[in-house]
């Protein structure tokens, strides 16, 4: 972390040329309102399930630094810097790095702004690369899994929503996802094999992956029942129809 303030004035040199990244995702999702989606005890539970899953596929992997790929939404930078990860987060903004601004100040998370489909880091130079709320809303996903397997030593951990899934619906929900969420995008579901096709390219192969919801996530809001949402989806999961028709997945792929 002794690099921070270095790191944090790179961040301000460069943002005057983040206007001209290809895929800025990150700035909207990094955003309090897009926050807004994960509020209340719903949110909260569905953010649980992520949070465990991703620490439970990255401490199998025995990797100790951490490059969060647009993570500056928060969601997982919080709970690795609490796990004792050294955690950095890049960002297509400045403003990307306002939800975990508490973080940075006390020396715990470092914050870079750059290109996230060509990441200013030299290859192998993180244990682990992970990034999340970001592949379904990036046009050129193939040059963005290449970045991440070409910066990461160990590990690269992603979510993606996949039509092989009850998800295969979203569309037909997405007004009403629209309607209950106010700033809903438009996103890109995936099948597997497109995911695992694309890491292989790179050197990489499926290590863990599981469905992080059977159920859309958009009727679990719907339902703002969290007790009634995490008994259903404990008899699914204990069933194993998570990890075959759950979304969106999280997906663990090593060297």
């Amino acid at each position: 972390m002794d690099d921070l303030a270095k790191s944090n004035d790179n961040a301000a040199e460069t943002a005057s040329s983040a206007a001209n990244f290809p895929e800025t995702a990150d700035i909207h999702t990094s955003s309090d309102e897009y926050a807004g989606r994960f509020a209340g005890k719903i949110g909260t539970w569905m953010l649980g399930v992520q949070e465990r899953t991703t620490l439970d596929f990255l401490k199998s992997s025995g990797a100790k630094t951490v490059l969060d790929v647009g993570g500056g939404h928060g969601q997982l930078a919080r709970p690795l810097v609490r796990d004792g990860y050294h955690v950095t987060v890049i960002g297509s903004m400045p403003e990307c790095a306002h939800r975990i601004e508490d973080l940075i100040a006390v020396n715990k998370c470092r914050f870079e702004v750059g290109n996230v489909i060509a990441l200013p880091h030299p290859d192998k130079s993180f244990d682990a690369v992970i990034s999340f709320r970001l592949v379904m809303h990036c046009e050129q996903w193939p040059q963005l899994i290449s970045e991440f397997c070409r910066v990461a030593k160990k590990v690269v951990i992603i979510d993606y929503p996949t039509s092989q899934s009850v998800n295969s619906i979203a569309p037909a929900l997405f007004g009403a996802k629209k309607k209950l969420e106010k700033n809903t995008r438009e996103w890109r579901m995936f099948r597997h094999d497109e995911i695992l096709g694309e890491f292989a390219k790179n050197g990489f192969r499926e290590a863990n992956r599981t469905g992080q919801f059977f159920f859309p996530m958009v009727l679990h809001r719907v339902l703002k029942m969290q007790l009634v949402s995490a008994v259903l989806e404990g008899v699914t999961r204990a069933l194993g129809l998570n990890r075959r028709w759950g979304s969106p997945v999280i997906v663990s792929l090593t060297r």
